[in-house]
């Protein structure tokens, strides 16, 4: 049915693109559409009369040329012959009294209306493709298909105001309010206009992808859920008035509990304001409403004389908005209100003014924002301001710090209670662990056992054991660590091992022969076994040298995952938690570390921690001291810096560092007041210079997190906590926030893996938006290489066949001299000359139905008719093109030798010809055929500045209504065609094309002195970097020179451009 619906508009709107015929201040036209019935409050009947009003405000507007005077068009359409009744059936209903304006040639140049968004968006929608530029304000098309769109402006808030609302609300934590991640929505059946639309944004919008919610149809779910003691929220939005709050809360006792929540979506009614007192059922609802800025009171009763509603209002104050504009118009610049043919929408975007509803706010997209504000019910019954949310910077401000209301001192926390269901869920929870433990217990056991018994010294790998992942091209990884001091590539080795990938690093200047230091550090890494250090498998040796086996880290370097925002987003998948917990995982590890035969890093830092494909971050490059020097960087400890060492405490320092790049998701050592690493390193050592940690702004479970980081940066080393304490203080960070958010681990593995699947289909979403813009862009360069059916067909079938075309017009034309001018000219002049001319030519050819078939050298070639026939039109597109080319040229200017004259010939033909695709790499659209051959001999045989056409091509001009300028020229002999008569295109009637004075056999000698000063004088500014023509060689005599004169002298009488010529001067020939 919708499929339906679209081609009928789409028929509608096939002339929609007529713009209003002009604007006259004596006379402004607003064209008016709407629904005429008698049920809706934004119906014609109730709006006109507020209409009329704001016009008789507008009229009295005294401008430079006099007052305004503003006249209305009431367009009502009726759908009391559907079936559904109101906005449902008001699809095509807008459109088609578009067109009954446009045909009339009575459209206004502003429109206002209509208020359903069905209607509303087949008008905007098509307007898109048809470029549709009246602008359209209207009181209401809430929905989200009407979102930045061209030309509509909503006075009202649209439903995406009011999903940004409550995405950004249920993420306020305050005293008063707890942040919330859950909610039921309510989607009754028969919503009005706007309640539909709001609701519908929240169900379909961005709202999903933020909180966890579900949708309730019908008051019996909702009932259910109530009432239910395993229900997932307690709180419940919806749409209506207090009135819809009663009836879901009838007969359910539990629904007037004070851990249940309601939020009403009530923006358009002012009993909040009016009556302050409320009812008992309301006191656990919170209502979102318009501030209280109205200058009337509403009247709901549509039977009264004195209704009076926002949507009458906001259309009053549509009038006014047009009134304003077209005074700041006609106060800015009289002469564009009588060029004028329509109101930019730009006049109505980012604007404020006032109305009688108050000040308004007009966004970039022409979104109304407003100050919505939050009521809550006293516990004496009088509603209360609680909070309000303004739209435009989806900021929540608190207004009462103190509230008396039935929660208690703060708003209910999202997730209900739990009852006797949790407690059987925590002894099988216990049970399952128990279990769990033990049977770890007992494979620790087995495997400790084995380990005890089996335990070997290290020793060299064979070299067949390790398989080289040679034949693939992963085998070399580039990983780019951003270290401040330079970009380094390292190159890492994977092989398979055991069917594992393993990391063969370089143990350098060794051959395999290790002394006894090194025997005792290769066997003390071979005894380390643990969760969070890479495992140590051994050594194998290969004709490129001893490499050490270590185990790979799927996902990189810590420094890498922190870098990638796009796959490790900020406030999702890398929250506060992960952050901890990642600090958790390299004090684990250090302080296993610590405590064994190693008992010293040394050169911990963030690249040397890697991450493994379940996120767990495991530290490498301990021992091998004799292998590896400690090095001096930014995680260094200053004791170290000053003087040569590794200590216990100075790997605390380089966890701190670590643990500051983990909190701001920064480059390494970040602070604001310095860039430069040789100058952190420098201050380091001088004084007490750490990174930035911001204490005012910190909140307290941040706060904990920076005390502890400052303490184990500290500048005495003895006053730096040791790694177990560090463990000890983290875990309890980790027990802390899991108690307060009273989530069991297993709640936590499945809000991580619901955030990461939400995660990834924002990035597949991402991804396949770049991939789209990607194919886009290839698709644009393509039709900038090749026709567009061209294209179609090489996309389609990978072939284009030849085609025979009976009638086209092709154009020639090169630049005269071009080789002298080259002579006297750098490369990349010559390079920049070309660029230019041809960046002109192709802004011609864009305004004309021409195809450029390709540029050799000076040559420049284009062709009509093809590959897209066009009648007679390809030699009237043609000669015009070759007009404007010409005119182009007569003021074209050299960047390099200015106020030299560059001169062009130029020669179309018209005939018959074949075009296709040539060759398999870098494939060209050619034509073949005789036609370009001639069009070729018209250009090389034509005059400078002018634009030689052969006969069948007047023939073709002459059967067309264009009346051409031309002379002719006389017979002329074409090279393999014998003698032609041939003629020259010096304009069209009508038009002044400015064309530039072709060079005559009279004054062709002056031109060629006057032309030769010239360019001596500019060669002349150019000093030393001016570029001479060589000297002529010792064997080349004057008695050569001469014989050139009399060359150029014995030459037809054509007027020729850019001959030699000779003065008297050092520099014996310019061009």
């Amino acid at each position: 049915m919708g499929a339906v619906w679209w081609w009928l508009c789409f028929c509608v709107l096939g002339i929609l693109a007529v713009p209003c015929q002009g604007i006259r201040p004596e006379e402004i036209t607003i064209d008016v559409i709407l629904l005429d019935d008698e049920a809706s409050p934004w119906s014609l009947k109730f709006v006109k009369g507020e209409i009329e009003k704001a016009m008789e405000t507008v009229n009295t507007i005294n401008t430079s040329v006099g007052p305004l005077n503003f006249k209305p068009n009431f367009e009502g359409f009726n759908t009391t012959f559907y079936r559904n009744r109101g906005c449902r059936s008001s699809v095509c209903e807008g459109v088609a009294k578009l067109k009954i304006l446009l045909d009339s040639q009575k459209l206004g140049c502003s429109v206002l209306g209509p208020t359903c968004t069905y209607a509303t968006f087949h008008i905007v929608d098509a307007d898109q493709g048809l470029k549709h530029s009246t602008p359209i304000l209207s009181a209401g098309s809430f929905g989200l298909s009407c979102d930045n769109t061209l030309n509509l402006q909503r006075l009202l808030p649209p439903a995406r105001k009011i999903s940004d609302f409550f995405i950004s609300f249920w993420e306020v934590n305050n005293k008063i309010k707890p942040p919330w991640k859950t909610a039921y929505i309510y989607k009754k059946q028969g919503y009005n206009e706007d309640c539909f639309w709001y609701i519908n944004a929240l169900d379909a919008g961005r709202f999903p992808l933020y909180v966890q919610s579900k949708v309730l149809w019908k008051l019996d779910e909702l009932k259910k859920v109530l009432t239910s003691s395993n229900r997932t929220s307690n709180l419940f939005i919806v749409c209506g008035s207090p009135m819809d709050i009663l009836e879901m809360k009838n007969g359910i006792k539990e629904a007037d509990n004070s851990d249940i929540l309601f939020i009403l979506i009530d923006l358009f009614n002012d009993r909040y304001y009016t009556n302050t007192s409320s009812l008992p059922f309301m006191k656990n609802v919170l209502v979102a409403t318009m501030p209280n800025t109205r200058k009337y009171t509403i009247n709901t009763d549509l039977e009264n004389n004195n209704t009076m509603n926002d949507y009458m209002a906001a259309y009053h104050d549509a009038v006014l908005l047009v009134g304003k504009v077209m005074k700041d118009i006609i106060a800015k610049n009289q002469s564009e209100m009588q060029q004028m043919e329509y109101i930019s929408v730009n006049y109505f975007r980012n604007i404020s003014f006032d109305g009688i509803a108050g000040t308004y706010k007009l966004d970039k997209h022409g979104d109304r924002d407003v100050n919505l504000t939050i009521i809550y019910t006293t516990t004496d019954n009088q509603y209360r301001t609680l909070f309000t949310f303004d739209t435009e910077y989806n900021n929540t401000n608190l207004i009462e710090t103190n509230p008396s209301f039935i929660w208690g001192k703060r708003l209910p926390n999202f997730r209900p209670d739990s009852g006797p269901a949790a407690h059987d869920i925590l002894v099988i929870v216990l049970a399952v662990t128990v279990v769990v433990v033990a049977t770890i217990a007992f494979i620790f056991y087995r495997q400790n056992r084995r380990d005890r018994l089996f335990r070997k010294r290290w020793s060299h790998i064979a070299s067949d054991l390790i398989t080289l992942l040679e034949n693939n091209e992963l085998n070399v990884i580039s990983l780019k660590i951003e270290d401040e001091r330079k970009n380094m590539d390292f190159k890492i080795r994977r092989a398979l091992y055991d069917k594992k990938v393993v990391i063969l690093k370089e143990l350098k200047h060794s051959d395999g022969n290790f002394d006894e230091t090194q025997r005792i550090e290769l066997n003390a890494l071979q005894q380390i076994d643990y969760y969070n250090l890479t495992k140590f498998y051994g050594t194998v040796k290969f004709d490129a040298g001893v490499f050490g086996v270590f185990e790979y880290g799927e996902r990189g370097s810590l420094r890498y995952v922190l870098n990638d925002k796009i796959s490790y987003p900020e406030e999702t998948f890398m929250d506060w938690e992960f952050k901890i917990s990642v600090m958790y995982d390299i004090a684990k590890g250090m302080s296993y570390l610590h405590a064994s035969e190693i008992q010293v890093h040394g050169r911990l830092k963030s690249t040397n921690c890697v991450v493994d494909n379940r996120m767990v971050v495991k530290i490498t490059d301990f021992g091998c001291n004799t292998f590896l020097s400690p090095g001096r960087d930014l995680w260094t400890a200053p004791e170290h810096l000053r003087k040569q060492g590794t200590s216990q405490k100075g790997d605390v320092y380089s966890f701190a560092i670590i643990a500051q790049e983990i909190v701001l998701r920064k480059n390494t050592f970040y602070t604001k007041c310095c860039s430069n690493r040789a100058e952190k390193l420098s201050k380091v050592i001088m004084s007490y210079f750490r990174p930035d940690l911001n204490f005012e702004t910190a909140s307290e479970k941040e706060l904990e997190v920076y005390m502890l980081i400052k303490s184990c940066w500290d500048e005495d080393p003895e006053k730096r906590p040791d790694f177990r304490k560090v463990e000890n203080c983290l875990g309890k960070i980790i027990s802390k926030i899991h108690n307060q958010d009273n989530e069991s681990y297993m709640d936590n593995m499945i809000r991580r893996l619901q955030m990461y699947s939400r995660n990834l289909e924002y990035l597949v979403e991402e991804r396949t938006v770049l991939y789209k813009a990607e194919r886009d862009r290839a698709d644009c360069l393509n039709f900038m290489l090749l026709p567009g059916p061209v294209v179609k067909s090489l996309k389609e079938t990978g072939v284009v066949e030849p085609e025979l075309y009976d009638e086209v017009t092709i154009y020639f034309s090169d630049i005269v001299g071009f080789t002298t001018l080259c002579q006297y000219s750098t490369p990349m002049e010559v390079v920049d000359m070309l660029n230019d001319i041809y960046k002109g030519f192709d802004s011609i050819v864009d305004h004309h139905d021409v195809y450029k078939v390709e540029t050799i050298g000076d040559a420049y070639m284009v062709a009509s008719g093809l590959p897209k026939r066009n009648g007679n039109r390809h030699a009237v597109d043609i000669c015009r093109m070759a007009l404007d080319i010409l005119a182009f040229m007569g003021t074209f200017q050299l960047r390099h030798l200015p106020g030299i004259p560059v001169w062009i010939r130029i020669g179309v033909h018209s005939g018959s010809c074949a075009a296709g695709v040539v060759g398999i790499k870098m494939p060209r659209y050619c034509l073949f055929g005789d036609t370009v051959n001639t069009a070729s001999r018209m250009e090389s045989t034509g005059h400078p500045l002018r634009i030689h056409v052969s006969q069948p091509t007047i023939y073709i001009l002459q059967r067309t209504d264009c009346k051409f300028e031309y002379e002719m020229r006389g017979e002329t002999y074409l090279k393999g065609k014998g003698t032609e008569t041939t003629y020259w295109l010096t304009g069209e009637t009508g038009k002044d094309y400015d064309l530039p004075t072709p060079p005559t056999t009279e004054n062709f000698q002056r031109l060629q002195q006057d032309l030769a000063h010239m360019i001596l004088a500019c060669l002349e500014r150019r000093s030393r970097r001016s570029v001479r023509r060589k000297r002529p060689l010792s064997s080349q005599s004057k008695e050569d020179h001469n014989d050139q004169e009399s060359e150029v002298e014995s030459e037809s009488g054509h007027p020729e451009y850019l001959h030699l010529a000779t003065v008297d001067n050092t520099l014996s020939t310019f061009l």
